[in-house]
């Protein structure tokens, strides 16, 4: 099978790419400088497995083989300079048919934070899967006490849908989620998501 055309996406900051086998390395780093900056946000790692290298590596492949078939595109975000991962963000549960959708997962480095970078790389890569990959709508739910992220989904458009209770397994506990959205239509009408050239 031959695999679409990986994309590059350039921002001001950074370069999107996707995360691969051949800088799962990259991944690597940035897990291990962020744990502590992750963990209240994510589920919980198995750690008894594998090495949190051989972890990245497999997640790495993965991800690519997951790009493959079409089901999803996981990007890390590579900060010009340093040429480190400072960022990354992911489209998974692709669906197409009538639904043409997916669901949207991010992180950014904690030296980061409160600096735009988010927003930056998450304007590229939406603004892909909207254009490149033909997708209606884009599913992303948060904690609710996690306030950056609301934030930040609310100035790219996106629109509180719903409440889900005990909707997933994070650091070990069931966590209640605000669901939310963002349809295509909205995506061109919004002044605060408008795209970039790519």
């Amino acid at each position: 099978m031959k695999l679409p055309e990986p994309p590059v996406l350039e921002t001001d900051r950074c370069l999107l790419t996707l995360l691969r086998s051949d800088n799962a390395r990259l991944l690597a780093d940035y897990r291990q400088r962020n744990q502590a900056h992750l963990a209240p946000w994510e589920p919980a790692t198995d750690v008894s497995t594998a090495t949190p290298a051989l972890r990245c590596r497999r997640a790495a492949e993965q991800a690519w083989l997951a790009f493959g078939q079409g089901t999803a595109v996981h990007f890390i975000a590579i900060d010009r300079q340093s040429q480190v991962m400072v960022a990354g963000c992911n489209f998974t549960n692709i669906v197409r048919g009538p639904l043409q959708a997916c669901h949207l997962g991010y992180s950014v480095d904690q030296a980061h934070q409160g600096q735009g970078l988010m927003r930056e790389v998450l304007r590229a890569g939406i603004a892909y899967m909207f254009d490149t990959q033909g997708l209606h709508r884009i599913m992303a739910c948060h904690m609710s006490a996690n306030i950056r992220s609301e934030r930040l989904l609310q100035v790219l458009g996106f629109e509180r849908e719903g409440y889900a209770r005990a909707y997933l397994k994070i650091a070990g506990q069931w966590e209640d989620m605000v669901l939310n959205s963002l349809i295509l239509d909205r995506w061109q009408q919004y002044p605060g998501a408008a795209r970039q050239s790519m």
